[in-house]
């Protein structure tokens, strides 16, 4: 998809945040501890490529991805640290990571059986363990010595470059499973038959809160970009989070309707008296999902209402006053004295604040500053 230059409606990134969240990460880590800026779904929906460039001018020992594609992109634009693709990667792209000198997930013995097969040569893989969130990875310590031994077997193959796992509620005050996991992922990784460079099962989560768990390697995330991976500012960050990312656009029309009119598609909005509606060109096409019907936004230092229910293309809002076409619109960001944050937005939509920043779309071209 294209990005949309020719309509006011953008995506702001503050490359000083972006800066001062990951400095203040390396900071708060043991000496010696690597952290890899994790830039998966288009960076959160900040940029791919160019926010890869910067977090690694800014300290960044390494990156984290999604897809084998996301990792490719980035190497096909200069970017030298190293990269790991953090899902399943089918065994036969996985000559591709090898001449790219990027290091794969593996989570079960058939697939580095498979490997050996296609005569795959010096791939550096990343062991996943299972410790309880149930998605990718060795789950029976027998089978992830089986395949330590394996690996041991066939040194021309594999690079032995990582082990780790991912917690489920790093981020709750109930510390209960996390615990839970954090024992069985200790288990796991004790005694294996190989040594891994990296040993790492901290995300942002566990990177703010469980900082005695970053052992070598942190994979900061949401923290990245500003946000607090709860929702919420509980519990407390050890050191303050600035967001990144605002969302801005302008008004394209403005109109007086009469008491009784009605507004959008469904005819979900009837106004109580003469007011000033205007329409400004974000709709679900860009992100800016139906479901935030209702929702505030910020013209002017104030919060105006969307109405009637958002479209593919625009939306509505009801303005305090007549206002000129063109004048600025906030949906994620600052205006005057008064803020809409991804959370707010996220609590609103009752989803969480990863979702706001990945549901917008590249048809919203992004302006670093």
């Amino acid at each position: 998809m294209l990005p949309s230059t020719h309509r006011p409606a953008y995506v702001e990134v503050s490359l000083d945040n972006l800066k001062h969240n990951l400095q203040s990460e390396i900071k708060s880590v043991p000496e010696g501890t690597a952290v890899f800026a994790v830039v998966k779904a288009n960076a959160y929906g900040h940029g791919l490529v160019r926010v890869a460039k910067a977090e690694v001018e800014y300290g960044a020992s390494g990156l984290c991805v999604t897809t084998l594609d996301e990792a490719l992109e980035i190497r096909n634009a200069g970017v030298k640290v190293p990269i790991l693709v953090l899902s399943i990667t089918p065994v036969e792209h996985a000559i591709l990571a090898v001449n790219n000198d990027i290091s794969l997930t593996i989570g079960s013995l058939d697939w580095l059986k498979q490997a050996v097969n296609e005569d795959i040569s010096k791939l550096k893989i990343h062991i996943g363990i299972d410790s309880g969130m149930g998605r990718i990875g060795f789950r029976e310590k027998a089978d992830l010595v089986e395949a330590c031994n394996f690996i041991k077997d066939n040194p021309d193959s594999f690079i032995p470059e990582g082990l780790f796992t991912h917690f489920a509620t790093a981020d709750n005050p109930d510390e209960t499973y996390f615990l839970k996991q954090v024992k069985r992922f200790k288990e796991m990784k004790a005694d294996l038959p190989i040594d891994f460079k990296y040993v790492h099962c901290a995300n942002t989560a566990t990177a703010l809160w469980h900082k005695d768990l970053a052992i070598n390697m942190v994979r900061f995330g949401i923290g990245l970009y500003g946000l607090n991976p709860s929702g919420t500012d509980i519990p407390e960050v050890p050191f303050e989070l600035k967001p990144a990312l605002s969302l801005h656009s302008q008004l394209v029309f403005v109109k007086k309707i009469d008491k009784g009119e009605k507004v959008g598609y469904g005819a979900t909005y009837t106004s109580e008296k003469p007011e000033w509606i205007g329409t400004v060109p974000i709709g679900y096409a860009d992100g800016w999902l139906r479901r935030m019907q209702g929702y505030d936004i910020l013209i002017n230092g104030q919060k105006c209402p969307i109405v009637g229910r958002i479209c593919m293309d625009q939306f509505m809002v009801k303005l305090p006053e007549e206002l000129p076409v063109g004048t600025k619109v906030t949906l994620i960001g600052k205006d005057g004295d008064k803020e809409i944050t991804a959370t707010d937005a996220a609590q609103y939509a009752g989803t969480i604040n990863y979702e706001i920043l990945c549901c917008l779309t590249d048809r919203l071209p992004r302006i670093y500053k």
